[in-house]
């Protein structure tokens, strides 16, 4: 008995290394999003206030479902024009949990927008940040607790991002680097530094309309970010009469999704993703896949007011 527990305690212990490896490595990404399309302003602070009214959004993802100490990341984000021609204001919050890491961003998100023509527009978004940083190393499962480094407990840190977001009535794009500053959290050895790397995000996206009642959107968000895999995220969503969403998506040589939405309202959306993993530790039977639930809604004074489409 005590030989399977031994087992499990080593098994536990090196899945919790392997989840925190990228955070105590040169290369930290920052969290990761299916429906990253309901959550463009925390990544790209030039999208704050594009939606022209203010818009409350909530994303809860669980990664790896079965699997202890696997990545857990709540958001919250709000954004409104502020009534000063062309200008949008935004407030991000992401918490970020990986095995005994934990992550706070807060983010003021500043945009100006210059209209290029009768349906384009051309923002330009910059994004002060504060970071709190906790990791439990005393959580870890080890024989030899005098081998950990002491714990870290709300270690601040400042930051600051950019951005840049074009649309048009049926295309968008946009290019950002949410954390510019690549600060050097602590370091005990070349195995322990946790150092923020700067991640570029380009996201581009489509919206056909197939007839009066359906409307397609093929997307795009690739992420890069020094010592880390080039990470490309494909989705086609169709919009069924102004009400249902359903769709997949492809993580490159990562995972695939199945996305489903509705909008409840004229202001209200839900959206459900699911990803299974298509790497070594997706055929794992401790691993039931990633699961993602967001919620907006949309303070509109008039059906007038709707962006069209509703796509972005």
């Amino acid at each position: 008995m005590n030989k399977e527990k031994n087992t499990y305690g080593i098994r536990i212990t090196v899945l919790l290394m392997l989840l925190i490896l990228p955070f105590l490595g040169q290369a930290q990404q920052d969290a990761q999003y299916t429906q990253y399309l309901y959550n463009t302003v925390s990544v790209n602070p030039a999208y704050a206030g594009s939606r022209g009214h203010l818009s409350i959004a909530g994303l809860y993802r669980a990664q790896w479902v079965g699997l202890e100490g696997a990545p857990e990341t709540q958001t919250l984000n709000l954004h409104t024009p502020i009534g000063i021609k062309g200008v949008g204001l935004g407030l991000s919050f992401v918490n970020d949990v990986i095995g005994p890491t934990s992550e706070t961003f807060i983010d003021l998100d500043i945009s100006y927008t210059v209209q290029l023509d009768f349906d384009k527009q051309l923002s330009f978004g910059i994004k002060p940040s504060a970071n709190l940083l906790n990791v439990q190393f005393s959580q870890l499962n080890t024989n030899d607790d005098t081998l950990l480094p002491p714990n870290i407990d709300n270690q601040f840190s400042p930051n600051f991002g950019a951005g840049v977001y074009y649309h048009t009535d049926r295309f968008y794009a946009g290019f950002s680097v949410p954390r510019l500053l690549e600060t050097e959290h602590f370091e005990e050895s070349s195995l322990s530094t946790a150092r923020e790397q700067m991640n570029f995000y380009l996201i581009a996206g489509y919206v056909m309309e197939l007839n009066p009642f359906l409307k397609f959107k093929p997307a795009v968000l690739t992420k890069l970010v020094q010592g880390a895999p080039l990470q490309v995220d494909l989705s086609a969503n169709f919009l069924f009469n102004e009400k249902f969403i359903g769709g997949v998506a492809y993580r490159w040589d990562a995972a695939f999704s199945g996305l489903v939405g509705f909008q409840v309202s004229e202001q209200f959306l839900l959206g459900l993703a699911y990803d299974r993993e298509i790497t070594a530790l997706g055929g794992t039977t401790f691993n039931d896949g990633s699961f993602e639930l967001v919620l907006r809604y949309d303070f509109i004074s008039a059906i007038g007011n709707l962006k069209s489409p509703r796509f972005f």
